[in-house]
């Protein structure tokens, strides 16, 4: 149960009502693909604490006011060169344009913050995409162009494997020292070029600076955290979070609280808070990772927490005018920069 609020309930609930949260970061559409999983039923989690996926549905995006949801695309590979990474996607979107097929008038893909207005006018869901990791290209700049003709926004330049573009800043292939190569700075032009947000979640630091000074629009971190609040290698440092204000982006906090160090609502808002105090209003997000092999927070283990959310963020003393950029208006700012 969700810890006690002392926040004016209808207060929180009006907040949410006129800003549903829009959530940068879940990995549901691996699972669709994998195991069938079925995006429009209603499930709850097979493992203790909703260990490792089963997160994300339809009905409990509703249940929980949800008013965006970014679905992103993995792929795996197990060695730097390994390819094959493209068809696992278009798979995933396949999976996916089957899911809304199923529910067109509860959820629809979107691109831009005017369809997710429209969505939440007609009391439906706004589906987004997004890639992690470059490595999914398979090397073709061109397959960027067909993921985004198919309604992917973002594109993470690593996951946990190095690739063309750029160095994770842990696993398969890390090396600090390396910054993006020349296809990863062509990539990020390349990207903003067809409306394709760079996503830095996961990037060392080097690549990462590199990727905020070459940006000419603004780039987004979907899940991740603040160093300054706890001190994590996944975390970003304050000169990461600065680089990221400075292109008018935003940093999707994650639900992991591996990360956030320490469970519940209270380290998530530390991390909110953090970024607000280094960058500013207008660069806290939220970036669940649900469905991403986590053990997510207990009070946010599905979307059915993020209206107790919202009222923890007034409980904290946070302004309305600064919990609604963090539910949604940020992202919607970022999505038509």
């Amino acid at each position: 149960m969700p810890p006690p609020l002392h926040a004016e309930p209808r207060q929180a609930e009006a907040i949410h009502a006129a800003y549903p949260p829009i959530d940068l970061h879940a990995d549901t559409l691996m699972w669709a693909r994998w195991l069938g999983y079925d995006l429009c039923s209603r499930h709850e989690p097979p493992l203790w604490r909703a260990a490792f996926g089963g997160h994300v549905d339809l009905p409990r995006l509703k249940e929980g006011g949800a008013g965006g949801q970014f679905f992103s695309l993995v792929s795996i590979p197990f060695s730097i060169s390994m390819r094959g990474m493209a068809r696992v996607i278009r798979e995933q979107i396949d999976v996916f344009e089957a899911a809304l097929a199923r529910a067109p008038t509860e959820m629809r893909l979107v691109r831009t913050a005017t369809e997710l207005e429209a969505c939440r006018r007609d009391g439906s869901i706004g589906a987004l995409l997004g890639i992690e990791g470059a490595h999914a290209l398979d090397g073709d700049f061109d397959q960027m162009e067909l993921f985004a003709r198919r309604g992917v926004r973002y594109l993470g330049l690593v996951h946990f494997t190095a690739n063309e573009a750029a160095c994770p800043v842990q696993g398969v292939g890390r090396h600090d020292a390396s910054g993006l190569t020349r296809w990863g700075l062509d990539l990020v032009r390349r990207c903003e070029s067809m409306d394709v947000l760079v996503d830095l979640s996961h990037v060392n630091r080097r690549g990462f600076m590199d990727a905020c000074a070459v940006a000419t629009r603004p780039v987004i971190v979907s899940h991740g955290g603040a160093k300054g609040a706890f001190e994590h290698w996944r975390n970003l440092d304050d000169g990461q979070l600065r680089a990221v204000a400075k292109t008018g982006g935003v940093v999707g906090i994650a639900f992991f609280p591996m990360y956030m160090g320490g469970d519940g609502y209270g380290p998530i808002i530390k991390h909110l808070q953090h970024i607000i105090d280094v960058c500013g209003e207008d660069t806290p997000a939220l970036g669940s990772d649900w469905d991403g092999l986590i053990v997510p927070s207990r009070p946010l283990r599905d979307p059915r927490g993020l209206p107790h959310l919202t009222r923890a963020l007034l409980d904290a003393g946070l302004k309305e005018t600064a919990i609604a950029k963090i539910l949604r208006s940020n992202v919607l700012r970022v999505l038509d920069s």
